[in-house]
C-alpha cells in the first residue's frame, strides 16, 4: 500500500527549528522526487522545496531559503525538512507528495503529484 506519513510538526517559537520527516512506503524513493507543500491559515497550499530522485534540490518559496533544507535516506525511505529561524508566517499544516513518475522532475504545482500525506501541523509563536 503506498503511504506518506509527516511527523515532526508542533509548537515553537520564533527563530526556533524543527524537523519534519515523511515516512514513504509501497514505493522506491530513490525513483521519485517529493515535494513540501504548506498551507497556511486561510490561504491556499503552495510548494515550499523539493528533491528530485536524483538528490537535486529546489527551492521554490522565497521566503525559506537559506532557512529550509530538503534531504532523504532513501535506506530508511524517508524525506526530511531541516526548518532553521522559524517565523510566524511559516505556521501552516505541511504536506509531502509524490510525484506522478518515476524520474519525473519537481514541480511547484499540485497537478504534478499523485499521493499526499495527511499533513502535520507547524506552529510559530510565542
Amino acid at each position: 500500500q503506498l503511504q506518506l506519513v509527516e511527523s515532526g510538526g508542533g509548537l515553537v517559537q520564533p527563530g526556533g527549528s524543527l524537523t519534519l520527516s515523511c515516512a514513504a512506503s509501497g514505493f522506491r524513493l530513490e525513483t521519485y522526487s517529493i515535494g513540501w507543500f504548506r498551507q497556511a491559515p486561510g490561504k491556499e497550499r503552495e510548494g515550499v522545496i523539493c528533491i528530485r530522485s536524483s538528490g537535486i534540490r529546489t527551492t521554490y518559496e522565497e521566503s525559506v531559503k537559506g532557512r529550509f533544507t530538503i534531504s532523504k535516506d532513501n535506506a530508511k525511505s524517508t524525506v526530511y525538512l531541516q526548518m532553521n529561524n522559524l517565523k510566524p508566517e511559516d505556521t501552516g499544516i505541511y504536506y509531502c507528495a509524490r510525484v506522478r513518475a518515476p524520474d519525473f522532475y519537481c514541480s511547484r504545482y499540485e497537478s504534478s503529484y499523485d499521493y499526499w500525506g495527511q499533513g502535520t501541523q507547524v506552529t510559530v509563536s510565542q
